[in-house]
């Protein structure tokens, strides 16, 4: 198979929606890849108990279980939000030096900051030019900025056995 058809089977996202836990599917994925032997990199968000816009507190590394805050005590003036950029880009430092070994890469979500160009962004650029399969979710008003960067994507339902599918057709 052509290299440029491996690397678009290899990342793969699930479209985020109301009541969707996310997350929680993620970090199935990761224990189970895990459990397999597999190197498994990446972060997980942690989302808080407040009502905003924003609902991550922390984005949590998969392997060591490190938290980074990525949350401000209050919002900027004239916005909802409480995201913290610079606790995005501090645990997307500590990330990139894993992702070269990894079996499977998965990252919270590509949301808002990653589109702007900044947040994860580093970290999925790595994991697409690694060819290294990534995982994430993509909330429906990134979709397009998403599709800009990341060209055939597999969009996947948002199960555990479509998931473990899409990851033994990635590396197949």
């Amino acid at each position: 198979m052509p290299e440029a058809m491996q690397r678009t089977r290899a990342i793969a996202a699930i479209a985020n929606r109301d009541g969707l836990d996310s997350q929680a599917l993620l970090e199935a994925a990761a224990e189970g890849w895990h459990a397999a032997g597999l190197v498994v990199a990446g972060l997980v968000a942690e989302n808080n108990l407040t009502d905003g816009e924003c609902s991550a507190s922390f984005l949590r590394d998969i392997t060591s279980g490190r938290r980074f805050s990525i949350q401000l005590d209050a919002a900027p003036e004239g916005t909802t939000c409480h995201l913290d950029a610079a606790g995005l880009d501090v645990a997307c430092a500590d990330l990139l030096p894993r992702l070269a070994g990894a079996d499977v890469v998965i990252l919270s979500k590509f949301g808002k900051t990653e589109a702007a160009g900044g947040g994860l962004r580093a970290a999925f650029a790595g994991a697409v030019a690694s060819g290294v399969p990534l995982l994430t979710t993509v909330s429906p008003k990134h979709v397009e900025a998403w599709a800009a960067f990341a060209q055939g994507t597999t969009w996947l339902e948002p199960d555990l056995p479509s998931i473990l599918r899409w990851r033994d057709s990635a590396t197949a």
